[in-house]
């Protein structure tokens, strides 16, 4: 059975017809391929066309409109994976769960749970850090319709494979909402071996990757449509929260 390498590498062609460099890789870099990124006709127009037009209530503020990198402690033993960004949210602020109406819930319980130093989260410049903790989406770029297609996510893919080699302590991997889930079970085999996992996606759904390595996770996501119903509770997530901490052991940093 194969496993990742500790730490990533990444081929780089000095100039056409080089072999590659392999240099490695790292979280910063990640970020900066993430944002120069127009891999995707679809999304690239749509993150722009928001931008350009703006919500009312936004009209005065500049929108990010590019791909949105993830974000928090490149030590983190619990990795969170989102949807893609919200057009409104993260494609205007540039920072992941960052400015909408799900950021607000889910920063609110990784602060209750000790994972975030503040409880709210609304711009880059607000001071929000995390601790054990690093937040991604399974896609980039704000979808039309908050629905990627299955080649979008698949392009995708490897930015979130590459985070996962970088992140050399995880413990857990939480996905947040059935997309993340599907996004996950094709890529952890890619950097933990073993097969594809089979676990349905349910709220607490667990699935263990094998001896020493990190357990994937199940949440219903934050998005209004499940929490203004009831169907994802702060109380049903704190709950969550406190089992991963106690399967991998963990204490609040």
């Amino acid at each position: 059975m194969t496993t990742a390498p500790s730490s990533a590498r990444w081929g780089e062609r000095l100039w056409p017809g080089s072999a590659p460099r392999v240099v490695p890789d790292s979280l910063a870099r990640i970020r900066e391929e993430v944002v120069a990124c127009a891999r995707c006709p679809r999304l690239v127009e749509y993150r722009s066309r928001v931008a350009r037009e703006r919500k009312r209530s936004y009209a005065s503020e500049e929108y990010w409109g590019r791909a949105v990198p993830g974000f928090g402690d490149p030590s983190a033993r619990l990795v969170a994976v989102g949807l893609a960004p919200a057009a409104h949210g993260s494609n205007r602020t540039g920072r992941v769960f960052t400015g909408d109406r799900s950021a607000a819930f889910l920063v609110r319980a990784f602060h209750d749970a000790g994972y975030a130093n503040q409880a709210t989260s609304d711009h880059r410049g607000d001071g929000l850090r995390y601790r054990d903790l690093y937040l991604t989406a399974a896609v980039r770029c704000v979808p039309p319709g908050n629905h990627p297609t299955p080649a979008e996510r698949a392009r995708c893919a490897p930015f979130l494979e590459r985070e996962l080699r970088c992140l050399t302590e995880t413990r857990a991997i939480l996905a947040l909402g059935g997309f993340a889930w599907d996004a996950l079970r094709d890529v952890v085999p890619r950097v933990y071996g073993g097969t594809r996992p089979d676990v349905p996606f349910a709220h607490g759904a667990c699935a263990p990757l094998g001896a020493g390595k990190p357990i994937l996770w199940g949440s219903y996501h934050p998005s209004p449509q499940n929490t203004n119903t009831g169907k994802l509770t702060e109380p049903m997530l704190a709950q969550l929260l406190v089992r991963i901490r106690e399967s991998y052991g963990g204490r609040p940093r």
